[in-house]
Order: C-alpha cells, then sequence, then structure tokens
C-alpha cells in the first residue's frame, strides 16, 4: 500500500485529450481525491503542463500508466509528500535570495 500523499510531476501530453479530460480520467484512479493541471509551455502538437495531485494513497505506477495510456510522458517527479500526514516545508537560510 503506498502512502504517498501529494505528488506533483511535469508531465509532456499531446493536444487532446483536452485538459479538463486528462484531469477527470486522473482523478478517477483509486487513492486519488485531487488533480491540479497547469500549462507551462504549448508548442505545435504538446503541452508541458505541471500536474499536483493529491490523495490518500496515490500509485505512482498506475498514475504513470493512465498517463501513458492518455498519450503523455512523464518527464520528472518534483514533490513528493508521503506519510501519515503531510509536514509543511520549512524556509531555511539557503531558500532566501
Amino acid at each position: 500500500m503506498s502512502s504517498i500523499r501529494i505528488i506533483v510531476l511535469d508531465v509532456l501530453k499531446p493536444h487532446k485529450p483536452i485538459l479538463s479530460d486528462f484531469a477527470n480520467r486522473l482523478a478517477e484512479l483509486p487513492g486519488i481525491l485531487g488533480v491540479n493541471i497547469s500549462v507551462v509551455e504549448i508548442d505545435q502538437k504538446t503541452e508541458t503542463v505541471k500536474l499536483s495531485i493529491q490523495g490518500d494513497s496515490i500509485d505512482y505506477e498506475l498514475l504513470k500508466e493512465e498517463i501513458e495510456k492518455l498519450g503523455g510522458t512523464v518527464h520528472s517527479i518534483d514533490k513528493v509528500a508521503a506519510g501519515k500526514r503531510i509536514i509543511p516545508e520549512v524556509e531555511t537560510l539557503q531558500d532566501r535570495s
């Protein structure tokens, strides 16, 4: 059983399915409570999007498989929160610029 509660992915997807359909399909996966998609860049045939997903037990492999079925490719995992509760990020001196 996965303890992933939040995951943020950098994904390349085709223009179709449209964002709302893409989000709805991912939101139907078990363990996922919500999906947020933000467009980062649009090219002639593709869109680079940031997927922010929250749930109570996100299965990354199942999520990745569904993204690929929809024609997308995961470029990177940019953030993960796992465990019994979500720990807020704390700003450190190194974060200040």
